[in-house]
């Protein structure tokens, strides 16, 4: 399989490769508009769908919990009613002198279009007071009603019941009503001694009735309530689901957390939104089919489909107008430039088409031009180079700085002090050998910090030991490579420009050590600094500070390693007034005799 797909990519890249430019554009603009496109309009869809879901899911939540609010404005009228009745009537009578009767009729009066009874028992099931009617059935055990026992066995608690055909009382209409049933334990006075007793307080339930059927008037799904078990409190299709001619899925409903979630029931798919109602433990869930937006998912799939066809074929046609109005000039251009490559510079290159083409032909004459310019240039540089390069050899001797060692050689002879003549001229022939180096630009570090150590040995005689050098080098740094000469111009800005002038005792020290694939040598001393305008111009050309010292000199030092080994590289200077100065030379890491020579690169390109 991978052999066959080689072979099939090689087969196209020669078909290609012998194509005009204008199939080619006209070709791949054709094959990115119908990619293009047909992501974009799966985008489109897929992100109308999801919008068309989180709208539904908004619609069903905002819905369920305006359900959630009157519900609980439903549930707080009958917990204010028994409250009232708790606290206000049941706490302040003492049944041994009194009755609850008037007090509670006046409160049943008040609520009574939503209220069916209110009823008072004592912790045995005798009958206290009633209202509308205190007229109990016979043979009834009221201790073993459900609410009853629900309310004795938790007593901290309000008890909401399921719905319920409250019949309590002999009615003579016969009228027997759908309830809510809130029960509570209560305390009983009588003769000044407490006793526990049972508050009842039953809600009409055409009043959840009225909620949700005005709700599932206006939804396109359903509504409907459960308890914390999964039976069902209210269902507009309650009387099939009774009948077992219709099936809900309320038992798994039960277990839902609040939010929104698609679920699968009798192969239907269904998004279903649970909030539980506080105080009761009961869920609101509403379901929609998804079925519900199909028919909108099958308008749009229509409606992007025919966009991105007519677009597709807009652009194609596009697409064979642009080609040919970018290829035909690319092509005319193609072959006024032919010529240019069996290195005829002098080319009437065509300039035509479109901005950008013109642009290209016009570039392309001027880049002639400059090919041209460098040329030249490239010679010219080459000049400086070699100029540099023997602009520094002939700095390497300091005909000053020879003329005053001899001139201290011959003091010492003549002053008798022969051995000290002896070592400053050895030291001198040392200094001579490792500046000409057979020619050679690049050395050790090992012989350059050498050279220095001559360098010194001869400057401290002269200067009669007015200052003391300290030299610390890595030894794993030794063998590495650098330029020469770099050093002593450095040690020579710190004598003259350092300590020659101090009062008191100079000090000069050599530092050497690697980080990474860099490796950095730092000259100090405890001269007299600089201030930070001088430091800034002492690695330029500007003539406005006075380079005494070395025919090499700082500028010639930066110059050099920066021709050698790139910009990055360098040195770099920090001095302060009267705290002294450090000039830090930067170099790339190299084991002597591996390097490679910028120029030498340069020359063989």
């Amino acid at each position: 399989m991978k052999i066959k797909a080689i072979h099939f990519m090689k087969r196209a890249v020669r078909y290609f490769r012998n194509k005009s430019i204008q199939f080619i554009l006209s070709l791949s603009f054709s094959l990115v508009a119908l990619f293009g496109m047909g992501f974009m309009g799966m985008a489109i869809y897929n992100r109308f769908v999801s919008s068309t879901k989180e709208l539904t899911i908004e619609n069903n939540e905002q819905l369920i919990d305006q359900v959630n609010m009157n519900l609980n404005t439903y549930l707080r009228n009958m917990m204010r009613i028994s409250n009232s009745m708790y606290y206000s009537v049941i706490k302040k009578v003492d049944l041994s002198r009194g009755t609850l009767d008037s007090e509670m009729k006046l409160l049943y009066e008040a609520f009574k279009d939503n209220l069916v009874s209110i009823v008072c028992f004592r912790g045995d099931g005798a009958l206290i007071a009633a209202a509308p009617v205190n007229t109990l059935k016979n043979d009834l055990n009221v201790a073993g009603q459900h609410w009853f026992t629900q309310a004795d066995n938790e007593i901290e608690n309000l008890h909401f019941s399921t719905p319920h055909v409250q019949n309590l009382f002999f009615d003579s209409t016969y009228n027997y009503h759908w309830v809510i049933s809130l029960s509570r334990v209560v305390e009983l006075t009588d003769k000044g001694d407490i006793y526990r007793g049972i508050l009842l307080v039953d809600m009409n339930f055409s009043g959840i009735e009225q909620l949700f059927a005005k709700v599932n008037s206006k939804n396109s799904g359903y509504v409907y309530l459960i308890d914390s078990n999964g039976e069902i409190i209210y269902h507009p299709k309650q009387n099939l689901i009774y009948s077992n001619l219709l099936h809900e899925n309320n038992t798994r409903a039960s277990g839902y957390q609040d939010g929104t979630r698609e679920e699968s029931f009798e192969g239907t798919q269904r998004m279903v939104t649970v909030r539980t109602v506080g105080y009761t433990g009961w869920k609101i869930v509403n379901v929609t089919p998804v079925s519900e937006f199909n028919l909108s998912y099958h308008q749009i799939r229509l409606f992007t489909g025919i966009t991105v066809a007519v677009t597709i074929l807009l652009i194609f046609i596009a697409n064979r107008f642009v080609s040919y109005l970018i290829s035909n000039p690319i092509k005319k251009l193609d072959d006024s430039v032919k010529d240019l490559e069996h290195g005829v510079l002098d080319l009437n290159i065509h300039i035509g088409g479109s901005y950008e083409i013109q642009h290209l032909g016009r570039t392309i004459t001027s880049a002639v031009k400059q090919m041209h310019h460098l040329m030249d240039e490239i010679v010219i540089e080459q000049e400086k180079k070699r100029k540099s390069e023997f602009d520094s050899l002939q700095a390497q001797i300091n005909p000053h700085f020879l003329y005053n060692t001899l001139d201290s050689v011959v003091w010492m002879v003549e002053s008798g002090q022969y051995q000290e003549a002896i070592s400053m001229i050895t030291a001198l022939a040392k200094l001579f050998r490792i500046s000409l180096s057979k020619g050679k630009n690049m050395i050790s570090i090992r012989e350059e910090i050498e050279h220095a150590k001559n360098y010194l040995y001869i400057q401290k005689i002269r200067y009669k030991n007015r200052f003391s050098v300290k030299i610390d080098i890595d030894p794993e740094i030794l063998d590495c490579s650098t330029i020469k000469l770099i050093v002593q111009p450095l040690l020579e800005n710190a004598i003259y420009h350092g300590v020659e002038f101090m009062d008191g005792d100079g000090e000069i020290t050599i530092k050497g050590y690697g980080e990474s694939d860099n490796i950095y040598i730092e000259v100090m001393d405890n001269g007299l600094g600089m201030p930070q305008e001088t430091v800034n111009l002492l690695l330029t050309e500007d003539n406005r500070v006075h380079k005494k010292g070395s025919g090499i000199g700082l500028l010639n030092v930066h110059q050099r390693i920066q021709l050698y080994f790139g910009k990055e590289f360098g040195l770099n200077i920090e001095s302060e007034l009267d705290e002294g100065t450090i000039i830090r030379i930067h170099l790339p890491r190299f084991i002597y005799g591996t390097e490679v020579k910028r120029e030498d690169a340069v020359n063989e390109k």
